[in-house]
């Protein structure tokens, strides 16, 4: 129970703040919402421009519960495994929640660019399962899928467990940095 200078309290309170309208709001919606940038139309294209109409490629289209794995030649199934387990450290994390595709892609490429710097071999990528994308698809889990595989630096990455994102993010493992 409360004292009566509590009361007291919670009297001018209310008397001070006048009166309270209440908001109901289960989620968040974005203040913005990314712009579209279309490919470029011709076909002779320089090198900087040809990187970019493969960004926008069209790649098979993963659904959005569907669970990715991919492993270079010579990783061990069992290593695979135990990446998806999170049973491998994560020392870095990545999250592409809407970002367009450009914007999303140059932030992979630099993340997985820190990470080989920093010697980081588990890192997640948070992309989403693209249900509030416009057309209700995942757009940039699709592209993941697509980046990864042509990244060498890659050697597996699977979906996450689900307390760490589920289908909606990605374990990787990343080669060692040779460097260091």
């Amino acid at each position: 129970m409360s004292s009566p200078s509590d009361q007291d309290d919670i009297n001018l309170f209310r008397q001070e703040i006048g009166e309270v309208e209440h908001i109901t709001q289960d989620k968040i919606i974005p203040v913005t919402t990314p712009t579209p940038v279309a490919p470029p139309r011709n076909n002779t294209l320089p090198e900087s421009e040809a990187r970019l109409a493969d960004i926008y490629a069209p790649s098979e289209l993963v659904g959005n519960e569907e669970s990715l794995r991919f492993r270079r030649s010579g990783i061990q199934e069992r290593q695979l495994t135990k990446l998806g387990n999170g049973q491998i450290k994560i020392d870095a994390e990545l999250d592409l929640h809407g970002m367009i595709i450009p914007v999303a892609h140059q932030a992979l490429v630099d993340f997985i660019a820190d990470c080989l710097n920093y010697n980081i071999r588990g890192a997640r990528v948070i992309h989403g399962k693209g249900w509030s994308s416009k057309h209700h698809k995942p757009i940039l889990k699709t592209k993941l899928n697509h980046w990864l595989r042509e990244m060498d630096d890659v050697l597996a990455f699977c979906s996450a467990r689900i307390e760490d994102g589920g289908t909606g993010a990605l374990y990787l493992l990343l080669r060692k940095n040779k460097k260091k």
